[in-house]
Protein backbone atom coordinates (compact mmCIF):
# COMPACT_ATOMS: atom_id res chain seq x y z
CA UNK A 1 0.00 0.00 0.00
CA UNK A 2 1.24 3.71 -0.84
CA UNK A 3 2.73 5.58 2.56
CA UNK A 4 1.52 8.95 2.98
CA UNK A 5 4.21 10.98 2.03
CA UNK A 6 4.20 9.21 -2.01
CA UNK A 7 0.84 10.08 -1.87
CA UNK A 8 1.59 13.63 -1.40
CA UNK A 9 4.33 13.82 -3.86
CA UNK A 10 1.81 12.96 -6.49
CA UNK A 11 -0.49 15.86 -5.08
CA UNK A 12 2.14 18.37 -5.36
CA UNK A 13 3.21 17.25 -8.68
CA UNK A 14 -0.17 17.67 -9.89
CA UNK A 15 0.25 21.39 -8.18
CA UNK A 16 3.36 22.21 -9.75
CA UNK A 17 2.20 21.52 -13.18
CA UNK A 18 -1.12 23.31 -12.87
CA UNK A 19 -3.47 20.44 -12.76
CA UNK A 20 -4.43 21.66 -9.76
CA UNK A 21 -4.79 25.65 -10.01
CA UNK A 22 -4.71 27.65 -6.64
CA UNK A 23 -8.78 27.72 -4.89
CA UNK A 24 -9.19 24.12 -6.48
CA UNK A 25 -11.13 22.26 -3.81
CA UNK A 26 -9.53 18.51 -2.81
CA UNK A 27 -12.23 15.81 -2.51
CA UNK A 28 -13.15 15.31 1.08
CA UNK A 29 -10.91 12.87 2.68
CA UNK A 30 -12.88 9.45 2.31
CA UNK A 31 -13.62 10.60 -1.30
CA UNK A 32 -9.68 10.61 -1.34
CA UNK A 33 -8.68 7.70 0.16
CA UNK A 34 -11.12 5.77 -2.24
CA UNK A 35 -9.51 7.64 -5.56
CA UNK A 36 -6.33 7.01 -4.54
CA UNK A 37 -6.36 3.14 -2.95
CA UNK A 38 -4.98 4.22 0.52
CA UNK A 39 -6.77 3.97 4.63
CA UNK A 40 -8.55 6.93 5.76
CA UNK A 41 -5.95 7.46 8.41
CA UNK A 42 -3.14 7.57 5.38
CA UNK A 43 -5.62 9.81 3.69
CA UNK A 44 -5.46 12.52 6.75
CA UNK A 45 -2.15 12.29 6.96
CA UNK A 46 -1.45 12.81 3.13
CA UNK A 47 -3.77 16.44 3.98
CA UNK A 48 -1.91 17.23 7.23
CA UNK A 49 1.40 16.87 5.32
CA UNK A 50 0.19 18.87 2.15
CA UNK A 51 -0.73 21.84 4.53
CA UNK A 52 2.72 21.25 6.63
CA UNK A 53 4.44 22.04 3.10
CA UNK A 54 2.40 25.03 2.51
CA UNK A 55 0.75 23.41 -0.36
CA UNK A 56 -3.33 23.68 1.03
CA UNK A 57 -5.23 25.49 3.66
CA UNK A 58 -8.04 23.53 5.50
CA UNK A 59 -11.44 25.34 6.24
CA UNK A 60 -13.96 24.36 8.44
CA UNK A 61 -17.33 23.53 6.87
CA UNK A 62 -16.26 24.29 3.30
CA UNK A 63 -13.18 21.79 3.05
CA UNK A 64 -9.74 21.98 1.55
CA UNK A 65 -8.48 23.95 -1.06
CA UNK A 66 -5.02 24.60 -2.85
CA UNK A 67 -3.34 27.39 -1.76
CA UNK A 68 -2.53 30.13 -3.94
CA UNK A 69 1.00 31.11 -5.55
CA UNK A 70 1.64 27.63 -4.79
CA UNK A 71 5.91 26.87 -5.82
CA UNK A 72 6.39 26.03 -9.50
CA UNK A 73 9.78 24.54 -9.82
CA UNK A 74 11.36 25.07 -13.23
CA UNK A 75 9.06 28.20 -13.60
CA UNK A 76 11.11 31.41 -14.96
CA UNK A 77 12.91 33.88 -12.34
CA UNK A 78 10.26 36.47 -11.10
CA UNK A 79 10.38 40.11 -11.66
CA UNK A 80 11.89 42.61 -9.39
CA UNK A 81 8.95 43.32 -7.92
CA UNK A 82 7.13 39.78 -7.66
CA UNK A 83 6.08 38.91 -4.34
CA UNK A 84 8.00 35.91 -2.77
CA UNK A 85 6.96 32.15 -3.77
CA UNK A 86 3.76 31.40 -1.63
CA UNK A 87 2.08 34.66 -1.21
CA UNK A 88 0.75 36.96 -3.75
CA UNK A 89 0.91 40.49 -2.91
CA UNK A 90 -1.48 43.48 -3.60
CA UNK A 91 0.16 45.06 -0.62
CA UNK A 92 2.97 47.05 -2.11
CA UNK A 93 2.60 48.36 -5.48
CA UNK A 94 5.33 48.97 -7.69
CA UNK A 95 4.99 48.40 -11.43
CA UNK A 96 7.40 46.51 -13.76
CA UNK A 97 6.96 45.98 -17.28
CA UNK A 98 8.52 43.17 -19.08
CA UNK A 99 11.48 45.39 -21.15
CA UNK A 100 12.32 47.43 -18.51
CA UNK A 101 15.37 45.81 -17.07
CA UNK A 102 16.80 46.09 -20.83
CA UNK A 103 15.80 49.74 -21.47
CA UNK A 104 17.40 50.49 -18.02
CA UNK A 105 20.94 48.72 -18.65
CA UNK A 106 21.15 50.71 -22.24
CA UNK A 107 20.64 53.53 -20.42
CA UNK A 108 23.58 52.78 -17.67
CA UNK A 109 25.77 51.64 -20.03
CA UNK A 110 28.51 54.94 -20.49
CA UNK A 111 27.76 55.61 -16.89
CA UNK A 112 29.66 52.10 -15.92
CA UNK A 113 32.96 52.87 -17.65
CA UNK A 114 36.03 53.65 -15.25
CA UNK A 115 35.97 57.39 -15.79
CA UNK A 116 32.81 58.29 -15.33
CA UNK A 117 31.85 56.11 -12.95
CA UNK A 118 34.18 57.72 -10.57
CA UNK A 119 32.65 60.55 -10.84
CA UNK A 120 29.29 59.36 -10.59
CA UNK A 121 30.22 58.17 -7.31
CA UNK A 122 31.21 61.40 -5.83
CA UNK A 123 29.05 63.41 -3.48
CA UNK A 124 26.08 66.28 -4.62
CA UNK A 125 23.54 68.42 -2.75
CA UNK A 126 20.25 68.34 -2.76
CA UNK A 127 20.56 70.94 -5.51
CA UNK A 128 21.96 68.57 -8.01
CA UNK A 129 23.39 69.68 -11.06
CA UNK A 130 21.88 71.79 -13.98
CA UNK A 131 22.02 69.37 -16.36
CA UNK A 132 19.94 67.05 -14.02
CA UNK A 133 17.32 69.33 -13.34
CA UNK A 134 16.63 70.26 -16.76
CA UNK A 135 16.36 66.48 -17.44
CA UNK A 136 14.02 66.58 -14.29
CA UNK A 137 12.11 69.29 -15.45
CA UNK A 138 11.18 67.44 -18.67
CA UNK A 139 10.52 63.94 -16.24
CA UNK A 140 8.56 66.26 -14.33
CA UNK A 141 6.69 67.82 -17.08
CA UNK A 142 2.66 66.87 -17.70
CA UNK A 143 -0.22 68.77 -19.29
CA UNK A 144 1.27 72.33 -20.31
CA UNK A 145 2.94 72.57 -17.49
CA UNK A 146 6.98 72.11 -16.81
CA UNK A 147 8.42 73.46 -13.72
CA UNK A 148 11.20 75.92 -13.50
CA UNK A 149 14.46 73.88 -13.58
CA UNK A 150 16.20 75.79 -10.89
CA UNK A 151 13.44 75.04 -8.67
CA UNK A 152 13.80 71.58 -8.34
CA UNK A 153 15.80 69.95 -5.30
CA UNK A 154 16.31 66.34 -4.95
CA UNK A 155 16.25 63.36 -2.49
CA UNK A 156 16.98 59.69 -1.82
CA UNK A 157 13.83 58.63 -2.68
CA UNK A 158 10.31 60.39 -2.41
CA UNK A 159 9.37 59.44 0.95
CA UNK A 160 12.62 61.70 1.95
CA UNK A 161 11.16 64.76 -0.22
CA UNK A 162 7.81 64.26 1.86
CA UNK A 163 9.69 64.50 5.36
CA UNK A 164 12.06 67.17 4.85
CA UNK A 165 9.53 69.32 2.54
CA UNK A 166 6.65 68.50 5.69
CA UNK A 167 9.70 69.19 8.33
CA UNK A 168 10.38 72.78 6.69
CA UNK A 169 6.87 73.77 6.32
CA UNK A 170 4.83 72.13 9.97
CA UNK A 171 6.84 73.04 13.27
CA UNK A 172 6.98 70.37 16.09
CA UNK A 173 3.15 70.52 17.21
CA UNK A 174 1.92 71.97 14.19
CA UNK A 175 -1.31 71.02 12.46
CA UNK A 176 -1.00 69.43 9.20
CA UNK A 177 -4.19 68.77 6.94
CA UNK A 178 -4.65 65.69 4.88
CA UNK A 179 -7.46 63.56 3.01
CA UNK A 180 -9.92 61.61 5.87
CA UNK A 181 -8.09 58.66 3.25
CA UNK A 182 -4.47 59.43 3.22
CA UNK A 183 -0.94 57.57 2.26
CA UNK A 184 -0.02 55.39 5.44
CA UNK A 185 3.62 57.05 5.39
CA UNK A 186 2.20 60.52 6.09
CA UNK A 187 1.04 59.19 9.45
CA UNK A 188 4.55 57.60 10.26
CA UNK A 189 6.07 60.87 9.48
CA UNK A 190 3.87 62.57 11.77
CA UNK A 191 4.39 60.86 14.94
CA UNK A 192 8.23 60.97 14.50
CA UNK A 193 7.79 64.74 13.87
CA UNK A 194 5.54 65.55 16.63
CA UNK A 195 3.03 66.99 14.55
CA UNK A 196 -1.32 66.71 14.37
CA UNK A 197 -2.81 65.42 11.56
CA UNK A 198 -6.06 66.59 10.73
CA UNK A 199 -8.36 64.43 8.74
CA UNK A 200 -10.88 66.72 5.78
CA UNK A 201 -13.24 66.20 4.21
CA UNK A 202 -13.41 64.48 0.80
CA UNK A 203 -16.18 63.96 -2.09
CA UNK A 204 -16.25 62.16 -5.35
CA UNK A 205 -13.56 65.01 -7.17
CA UNK A 206 -11.53 64.68 -4.10
CA UNK A 207 -10.41 66.97 -1.11
CA UNK A 208 -13.34 69.34 -0.37
CA UNK A 209 -11.92 73.00 -0.38
CA UNK A 210 -14.37 74.57 1.91
CA UNK A 211 -13.21 71.00 4.50
CA UNK A 212 -9.94 73.32 4.85
CA UNK A 213 -11.18 76.69 5.53
CA UNK A 214 -13.68 75.10 8.32
CA UNK A 215 -10.31 73.12 9.99
CA UNK A 216 -8.46 76.39 9.86
CA UNK A 217 -10.75 78.34 11.38
CA UNK A 218 -11.11 75.81 13.99
CA UNK A 219 -7.52 75.84 15.02
CA UNK A 220 -4.45 76.74 12.67
CA UNK A 221 -3.30 74.42 9.89
CA UNK A 222 -0.02 74.87 9.28
CA UNK A 223 0.29 73.15 5.52
CA UNK A 224 -1.77 70.42 3.74
CA UNK A 225 -0.93 67.74 2.34
CA UNK A 226 -2.72 66.25 -0.70
CA UNK A 227 -3.01 63.89 -3.72
CA UNK A 228 -5.04 65.29 -6.82
CA UNK A 229 -4.23 63.17 -9.36
CA UNK A 230 -4.98 59.24 -9.30
CA UNK A 231 -5.41 59.74 -5.47
CA UNK A 232 -3.77 56.55 -2.98
CA UNK A 233 -6.28 54.22 -2.31
CA UNK A 234 -9.26 55.91 -3.72
CA UNK A 235 -7.65 56.23 -7.54
CA UNK A 236 -9.82 59.51 -7.73
CA UNK A 237 -8.16 62.41 -9.83
CA UNK A 238 -10.06 66.03 -9.38
CA UNK A 239 -11.58 67.58 -11.90
CA UNK A 240 -10.15 71.40 -13.27
CA UNK A 241 -12.42 73.00 -11.64
CA UNK A 242 -11.81 71.27 -7.74
CA UNK A 243 -8.01 72.44 -8.72
CA UNK A 244 -8.88 75.72 -9.22
CA UNK A 245 -10.85 76.07 -5.92
CA UNK A 246 -8.00 74.66 -3.57
CA UNK A 247 -5.61 76.59 -5.16
CA UNK A 248 -7.81 79.93 -4.54
CA UNK A 249 -8.57 78.31 -1.48
CA UNK A 250 -4.92 77.98 -0.82
CA UNK A 251 -3.39 81.50 -1.74
CA UNK A 252 -6.92 83.04 0.19
CA UNK A 253 -5.47 81.60 3.60
CA UNK A 254 -2.10 82.06 3.05
CA UNK A 255 -1.53 78.08 3.26
CA UNK A 256 1.04 76.11 1.68
CA UNK A 257 0.52 72.80 0.06
CA UNK A 258 2.77 69.43 -0.31
CA UNK A 259 1.32 68.44 -3.60
CA UNK A 260 1.99 64.16 -4.00
CA UNK A 261 2.41 63.46 -7.42
CA UNK A 262 4.02 60.02 -7.60
CA UNK A 263 1.12 58.39 -9.02
CA UNK A 264 0.74 61.23 -11.76
CA UNK A 265 2.51 59.72 -14.78
CA UNK A 266 -0.03 57.55 -15.31
CA UNK A 267 -2.22 60.64 -16.20
CA UNK A 268 0.24 62.78 -17.76
CA UNK A 269 -2.36 65.35 -19.91
CA UNK A 270 -3.07 66.75 -16.70
CA UNK A 271 -1.34 69.23 -14.86
CA UNK A 272 -0.44 69.53 -11.51
CA UNK A 273 -1.81 71.68 -8.85
CA UNK A 274 1.61 73.27 -8.98
CA UNK A 275 0.06 74.86 -12.00
CA UNK A 276 -2.57 76.24 -10.66
CA UNK A 277 -0.70 78.11 -7.19
CA UNK A 278 2.75 77.69 -8.10
CA UNK A 279 3.85 80.13 -4.90
CA UNK A 280 1.75 77.66 -2.58
CA UNK A 281 2.81 74.35 -4.20
CA UNK A 282 5.69 71.55 -3.23
CA UNK A 283 4.96 69.10 -5.62
CA UNK A 284 6.23 65.71 -4.39
CA UNK A 285 7.40 62.65 -7.29
CA UNK A 286 9.56 59.96 -7.61
CA UNK A 287 11.13 57.53 -9.93
CA UNK A 288 10.00 54.53 -7.68
CA UNK A 289 6.78 54.23 -9.78
CA UNK A 290 8.05 55.41 -13.02
CA UNK A 291 11.56 53.72 -13.26
CA UNK A 292 11.78 51.09 -10.26
CA UNK A 293 11.63 50.75 -6.83
CA UNK A 294 15.51 49.99 -6.49
CA UNK A 295 17.10 52.58 -8.25
CA UNK A 296 15.07 55.73 -7.03
CA UNK A 297 15.40 59.52 -7.13
CA UNK A 298 12.77 62.14 -5.06
CA UNK A 299 11.87 65.14 -6.40
CA UNK A 300 10.98 68.27 -4.54
CA UNK A 301 9.81 71.09 -6.96
CA UNK A 302 9.44 74.41 -4.45
CA UNK A 303 8.36 78.08 -4.34
CA UNK A 304 11.29 80.08 -4.99
CA UNK A 305 11.07 81.17 -1.18
CA UNK A 306 11.04 78.28 0.04
CA UNK A 307 13.89 76.59 -1.43
CA UNK A 308 16.73 77.21 0.35
CA UNK A 309 15.10 76.14 3.60
CA UNK A 310 14.16 72.69 2.21
CA UNK A 311 17.51 72.49 0.51
CA UNK A 312 18.92 72.88 4.06
CA UNK A 313 16.52 70.55 5.76
CA UNK A 314 17.25 67.40 2.87
CA UNK A 315 21.03 68.39 4.07
CA UNK A 316 20.55 68.04 7.34
CA UNK A 317 18.04 65.07 7.51
CA UNK A 318 20.86 63.28 5.33
CA UNK A 319 18.19 63.10 2.70
CA UNK A 320 20.26 64.19 -0.12
CA UNK A 321 20.28 62.36 -3.38
CA UNK A 322 23.35 59.80 -4.34
CA UNK A 323 24.57 61.28 -7.67
CA UNK A 324 25.19 57.87 -9.27
CA UNK A 325 21.22 57.93 -9.25
CA UNK A 326 20.81 61.67 -10.62
CA UNK A 327 23.30 60.36 -13.71
CA UNK A 328 21.63 57.94 -14.16
CA UNK A 329 17.93 59.53 -14.44
CA UNK A 330 19.09 62.13 -16.67
CA UNK A 331 20.73 59.42 -18.96
CA UNK A 332 17.08 57.93 -19.08
CA UNK A 333 15.31 61.10 -19.59
CA UNK A 334 17.81 62.06 -22.60
CA UNK A 335 18.09 58.49 -24.21
CA UNK A 336 14.06 58.45 -24.32
CA UNK A 337 13.87 55.31 -21.76
CA UNK A 338 11.38 56.65 -19.40
CA UNK A 339 8.96 58.03 -21.86
CA UNK A 340 9.33 54.49 -23.37
CA UNK A 341 8.54 53.28 -19.97
CA UNK A 342 6.01 55.69 -18.99
CA UNK A 343 4.11 54.30 -21.89
CA UNK A 344 4.02 51.13 -21.47
CA UNK A 345 3.32 51.49 -17.64
CA UNK A 346 0.52 53.26 -18.62
CA UNK A 347 -0.82 50.12 -21.33
CA UNK A 348 0.01 47.83 -18.38
CA UNK A 349 -2.19 49.55 -15.72
CA UNK A 350 -5.33 49.53 -18.63
CA UNK A 351 -4.45 45.88 -18.95
CA UNK A 352 -4.37 45.20 -15.27
CA UNK A 353 -7.27 47.22 -14.58
CA UNK A 354 -9.41 45.26 -17.72
CA UNK A 355 -8.39 41.70 -15.61
CA UNK A 356 -9.92 43.84 -12.45
CA UNK A 357 -12.67 45.10 -14.11
CA UNK A 358 -13.34 41.04 -14.53
CA UNK A 359 -13.99 39.78 -11.73
CA UNK A 360 -14.93 42.41 -9.54
CA UNK A 361 -17.93 43.20 -11.61
CA UNK A 362 -21.15 43.77 -9.35
CA UNK A 363 -19.08 44.69 -6.24
CA UNK A 364 -19.05 48.39 -5.10
CA UNK A 365 -15.28 48.94 -6.47
CA UNK A 366 -13.59 52.82 -7.01
CA UNK A 367 -10.92 52.87 -9.24
CA UNK A 368 -9.72 54.41 -12.45
CA UNK A 369 -9.16 52.86 -15.52
CA UNK A 370 -5.30 53.81 -15.56
CA UNK A 371 -4.55 53.27 -11.96
CA UNK A 372 -2.42 50.58 -10.22
CA UNK A 373 -5.15 50.07 -7.43
CA UNK A 374 -8.57 49.42 -6.59
CA UNK A 375 -10.98 50.82 -3.41
CA UNK A 376 -13.30 47.61 -2.88
CA UNK A 377 -16.00 48.31 -0.40
CA UNK A 378 -17.02 44.81 1.13
CA UNK A 379 -20.14 43.23 0.68
CA UNK A 380 -21.79 42.73 4.13
CA UNK A 381 -21.56 40.77 6.02
CA UNK A 382 -17.57 41.25 6.27
CA UNK A 383 -15.20 43.56 8.05
CA UNK A 384 -12.27 44.48 6.60
CA UNK A 385 -10.38 43.20 9.14
CA UNK A 386 -11.64 39.71 8.84
CA UNK A 387 -11.36 40.25 5.06
CA UNK A 388 -7.72 41.03 5.18
CA UNK A 389 -7.28 37.81 7.80
CA UNK A 390 -9.45 35.37 5.43
CA UNK A 391 -7.28 36.42 2.30
CA UNK A 392 -4.33 35.83 4.24
CA UNK A 393 -5.03 32.30 4.81
CA UNK A 394 -5.62 32.11 1.04
CA UNK A 395 -1.66 33.60 0.48
CA UNK A 396 -2.74 36.51 -0.22
CA UNK A 397 -1.99 40.31 0.94
CA UNK A 398 -4.26 43.37 0.57
CA UNK A 399 -4.46 46.35 2.53
CA UNK A 400 -7.47 47.70 5.46
CA UNK A 401 -9.08 50.65 4.93
CA UNK A 402 -7.85 51.33 8.76
CA UNK A 403 -4.22 52.07 7.18
CA UNK A 404 -5.43 55.02 5.27
CA UNK A 405 -7.30 56.71 8.01
CA UNK A 406 -6.24 59.04 10.92
CA UNK A 407 -8.15 56.80 13.30
CA UNK A 408 -8.81 53.68 12.39
CA UNK A 409 -11.72 53.11 14.81
CA UNK A 410 -13.76 54.89 12.16
CA UNK A 411 -12.50 53.13 8.98
CA UNK A 412 -14.81 51.97 6.61
CA UNK A 413 -15.26 48.19 5.45
CA UNK A 414 -13.05 48.29 2.72
CA UNK A 415 -9.92 47.32 1.24
CA UNK A 416 -7.08 48.56 -1.25
CA UNK A 417 -5.87 46.53 -3.80
CA UNK A 418 -2.59 46.84 -5.40
CA UNK A 419 -2.50 45.97 -9.24
CA UNK A 420 1.07 46.33 -9.86
CA UNK A 421 3.00 43.21 -8.67
CA UNK A 422 2.08 40.13 -9.14
CA UNK A 423 2.78 38.72 -13.03
CA UNK A 424 -0.79 38.85 -15.20
CA UNK A 425 -2.16 35.45 -14.68
CA UNK A 426 -1.35 35.57 -10.70
CA UNK A 427 -3.11 38.66 -10.38
CA UNK A 428 -6.57 37.02 -12.15
CA UNK A 429 -6.20 33.81 -10.11
CA UNK A 430 -5.79 35.99 -6.54
CA UNK A 431 -8.26 38.36 -7.42
CA UNK A 432 -10.53 35.16 -8.38
CA UNK A 433 -10.18 33.89 -4.66
CA UNK A 434 -10.85 36.60 -3.32
CA UNK A 435 -14.05 37.25 -5.43
CA UNK A 436 -14.91 33.46 -4.03
CA UNK A 437 -13.90 34.65 -0.29
CA UNK A 438 -16.29 37.90 -1.02
CA UNK A 439 -19.10 35.56 -1.64
CA UNK A 440 -18.84 32.92 1.35
CA UNK A 441 -20.03 33.97 4.78
CA UNK A 442 -17.37 35.33 7.18
CA UNK A 443 -18.52 32.57 9.90
CA UNK A 444 -17.73 29.79 7.54
CA UNK A 445 -13.72 30.98 7.30
CA UNK A 446 -12.87 30.06 10.89
CA UNK A 447 -9.73 27.23 10.73
CA UNK A 448 -9.01 24.39 11.78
Amino acid sequence: MKDYQSVADEVAEEIRSGSLRPGDRLPPQREFARQHGIANSTATRVYQELARRGLTVGEVGRGTFVRAASARSGASAPALTEPAVGRIDLELNYPAVPEQSALLAEGLGGLLRPDTLGYALRPVGASGLPAVQESAADTLARGDWRPDPARILFAGNGRQAISAVITALVAPGGRLGVEELTYPVIKAVAARLGITLVPLAMDDAGLIPQAVVEAHAVAPLHAVYVQPRLHNPLSLTMPEQRVEQLAETLRRLGLPAVEDAVWAFLRDELPPLAAYAPERTVLIDSLSKRIAPGLTLGFAVAPTDLTSEIAATLGSGGWAPMRFALEAAHRWQQNGTVKKLVAAKQREAAARQGIAARHLTGFAVQTDPRSYHCWWQLPRPWRADTFVAAAARHGIGVVPAAAFTIDGNHAPNAVRLGLASPQLDVLSQALGTLVDLARSAPEDLVTS
